[in-house]
């Protein structure tokens, strides 16, 4: 039986990988997005979260994952940031499972994000996926809400609900950050981080998309949420290193003392980046691979030799 899949933000990252990944496999799958776009799926659908017309294509699908999100926003100008991440990451997925429930979907995979746990770990100490949430800005606050809003409306209606929260993820066309990190280590400019040894999880766009299919139709996934990673915890200056090796540019790194760069980024107001790029984010995946029988299909060098492709190719 064709497995017929909806994918809001089928646009997006992650929406896009997991639409070419579908329909690779010969499921049917659902596009809605907020543009016109040139994409093979079966349907595209322009379309709010709240949009009537996505009854009937709805009624069609046994499986609606939700990727579609407001995004964290680097560089926030919103006067109110918590409102309007609460306009789309909690109200519009909030809307659109109410239709997917009474359309008659059998099961809402959300991707959420690890910021529902948290923003740091101490080191080694990991977040499990049944810890207490302890979001600290308003991306994950919306998240967790948005989780809560849905478990009590998989309660009610019967509605199977699949939650997954990601750390960072990058592969193919990541942005951010990351995109920056990758240019900067393939121009060969020196960066400081040479003595940081914290430990943090990322999850390669490959993996997290095997994840997601795993989630589409196993029956141990109902009613659970997934911390998901590529297995493996890299330090800042790890990773920085194997993105090197897999652009062919070796990272150049200076060994300036921890203390003297969480001083500098205090003082020129970058506090929150030294906290990323010195600080812990550990995730336990163990749990994850127990239910699901799962295991992350690719490496990280694999994952970033995939990632850093493009930019070895100049796009």
């Amino acid at each position: 039986m064709t497995l017929r899949v909806a994918i809001t933000g089928a646009s997006g990252f992650v929406g896009q990988a997991l639409a070419s990944r579908l329909m690779a496999e010969g499921c049917q799958v659902t596009g809605v997005v907020r543009r016109e776009l040139d994409a093979p799926f079966a349907q595209c659908v322009v379309s709010g979260l709240d949009d009537p017309c996505l009854e009937p294509l709805l009624a069609e699908c046994d499986v609606l994952v939700h990727a579609a999100a407001r995004a964290h926003v680097m560089d926030e100008d919103a006067a109110d940031p918590l409102a309007a991440y609460r306009a789309v990451n909690v109200d519009g997925s909030l809307a659109i499972a109410r239709r997917a429930a009474a359309q008659g979907v059998r099961r809402f995979v959300f991707i959420s994000s690890i910021k529902v746990n948290g923003e740091a770990t101490p080191l080694g100490q990991p977040f499990r996926h049944d810890a207490k949430p302890a979001p600290e800005d308003a991306y994950g606050i919306s998240k967790l809400e948005a989780e809560q809003g849905l478990t009590q409306l998989a309660s009610d209606t019967g509605m199977e609900l699949v939650i997954i929260r990601p750390p960072l993820v990058y592969g193919p066309g990541v942005k951010g950050n990351f995109a920056g990190m990758l240019k900067v280590v393939s121009k060969g400019l020196p960066l400081p981080l040479g003595r940081v040894d914290n430990r943090r999880s990322l999850v390669g766009l490959d993996n997290l998309v095997d994840l997601i299919r795993v989630c589409l139709d196993h029956p141990a996934a109902t009613g659970q949420v997934f911390l998901v990673s590529d297995g493996e915890d890299l330090s800042t200056a790890d990773l920085l290193r194997r993105a090197g090796q897999a652009l062919d540019k070796p990272a150049r790194l200076l060994p300036v003392p921890i203390g003297l760069l969480r001083l500098g980024a205090t003082l020129l107001g970058k506090k929150a980046v030294a906290d990323r790029l010195l600080g812990s984010l550990q995730v336990a995946l163990v749990p994850t691979c127990e239910r699901l029988g799962w295991q992350p299909p690719i490496t990280v060098d694999e994952g970033l030799q995939r990632c850093c492709a493009p930019t070895k190719r100049g796009e």
